[in-house]
């Protein structure tokens, strides 16, 4: 029987992650990476992935490899496979993590939904979800081959549960359809490939609550009084959620959804 060590234990394995020089892609990164997995780093920042490359590698003693992508670009999704053979010759997991998430000033994103546009809702669609398709598709050989192959989505819990409009009253937030819609999509092509690409590949979706990020001190009141644990999440909170799906530990998990979320689903 092994130990929880060893079936945790990522040395020589290889992960990809897109959209890794954001705040979850980086702890996601650091995750794996202390379990020892090598890892090809995706991002249409170059200057952030050239940063926690070094970080990482110097850290951990891993091999990492980065690669400047706009997952918006179907043609440069499909070179990805070469590019992995080249650097590392293998690919265990997948973690679908890049997201298109706008802001404020974006026209058409976050506004009365009479006034949400069909540009945005397609950006939203290409990163959110088309890209994690698309790259899926494009990685499966590799991973079939692996032994170990696994694909991680990181939803949302606005990919499973309605908005509550309430929380945003009175602030520059909103709740865009599009990122909803894309989101719960992301759930059902986590359960669709469960079923298609068993038993080569393990596929799964970790969905995070709000995390903090200075957001208007109204909003995050009202956040944190729906929250069982009484406080927003922070990126730290993820690690162990990705680390159990990546690794041998969850060896008989797939096709499931994790509420990382504090509990906000509970109500």
């Amino acid at each position: 029987m092994k130990s929880i060590s060893e079936l945790s234990d990522m040395a020589g394995r290889v992960t990809l992650i897109t959209g890794a020089a954001g705040y979850i892609g980086r702890a996601v990164s650091e995750a794996v990476a202390e379990l020892g997995s090598n890892l090809i780093l995706l991002d249409i920042d170059a200057g952030g992935l050239q940063k926690l490359s070094s970080q990482l590698s110097d850290k951990y003693g891993v091999n990492v490899e980065f690669l400047e992508l706009d997952l918006a670009d179907e043609h440069a999704i499909a070179e990805v496979p070469e590019f992995i053979s080249d650097t590392m010759g293998r690919l265990d997991v997948l973690i679908n993590n890049a997201a298109y998430v706008g802001t404020s000033d974006v026209s058409g994103w976050v506004t009365q939904f009479e006034e949400q546009s069909v540009g945005t809702w397609k950006q939203a669609m290409d990163v959110n979800l088309t890209s994690a398709f698309a790259l899926s598709q494009s990685c499966v050989k590799l991973l079939r081959s692996s032994g170990n192959g696994a694909i991680i989505n990181i939803g949302s819990i606005y990919g499973v549960y309605g908005p509550d409009l309430s929380l945003y009253e009175g602030t520059s937030m909103g709740n865009p359809a599009a990122y909803s819609v894309s989101k719960g999509g992301l759930l059902q092509l986590t359960r669709w490939l469960a079923t298609v690409l068993g038993p080569d590949v393990r596929v799964n979706t970790l969905s995070p609550g709000g995390v903090y990020r200075s957001q208007p001190e109204k909003f995050c009141e009202r956040y944190i009084l729906r929250t069982p644990l009484a406080r927003m999440a922070n990126e730290e909170d993820f690690k162990g959620a990705v680390a159990f799906l990546a690794s041998d530990m969850s060896s008989y998990v797939t096709g499931q959804n994790i509420m990382v979320d504090g509990g906000w689903g509970v109500w």
